[in-house]
């Protein structure tokens, strides 16, 4: 028998070989240093711009200058497709045919007083006046034709033409909504 396998000590020996050290050195070599607090920016070089260059400013290309946002009064957003214009009906007819190639239930909701959602009665976190709309109807289990929905929508738009009226649709199998846009909205808004 081998003396080297015999011995326990021999092990431990071929372990700690000048081999196995240089194996560990790039690994530690790479490890990031531990961090150590902020620096102060007075380490940093830096230059002062003149208060009127405007040479850094974002552009796209030189055809735009500035980004215009949204502004918050009297335009409120509400749910998904809301910043587009109001669709036609064959863009409406599209999201719906989308909805039941996914297999999702259609369902419309309507809202005859805000069309968004508020804080009127209550001002704990997480509560908010106006999430639950009326049902126009039962959902549609079983439509296949996005022209069902929307002569649903016309009847809705007809019963009641100041409200705002959505599209929902359900995942009957995960048992959620998978979503929801405004379909109309009264006019002025």
């Amino acid at each position: 028998m081998n003396q080297s396998n015999s011995n326990p000590n021999s092990k431990m020996a071929s372990l700690s070989s000048p081999t196995m050290a240089t194996a560990a050195v790039p690994t530690q070599a790479t490890m990031v240093a531990p961090f150590t607090g902020l620096r102060s920016t007075a380490a940093f070089p830096g230059t002062k711009k003149a208060e009127n260059d405007f040479s850094s400013l974002p552009s796209n290309g030189g055809r735009v200058q500035c980004m215009k946002v949204w502004p918050p009064l009297g335009l409120k957003k509400y749910e998904t497709l809301s910043y587009l214009p109001t669709l036609t009906e064959a863009q409406l007819a599209k999201e719906v045919d989308y909805l039941l190639r996914n297999k999702w239930v259609p369902c419309l909701e309507f809202e005859l007083e805000h069309g968004f959602v508020y804080r009127e009665n209550h001002r704990s976190p997480g509560y908010y006046d106006g999430r639950y709309w009326t049902m126009w109807k039962l959902p549609m289990f079983g439509c296949t034709d996005s022209a069902q929905v929307l002569k649903e929508l016309n009847e809705c738009k007809k019963e009641y033409p100041s409200a705002w009226i959505r599209i929902i649709g359900f995942d009957n199998v995960r048992q959620v909504q998978c979503i929801s846009f405004i379909a109309s909205k009264p006019d002025g808004f």
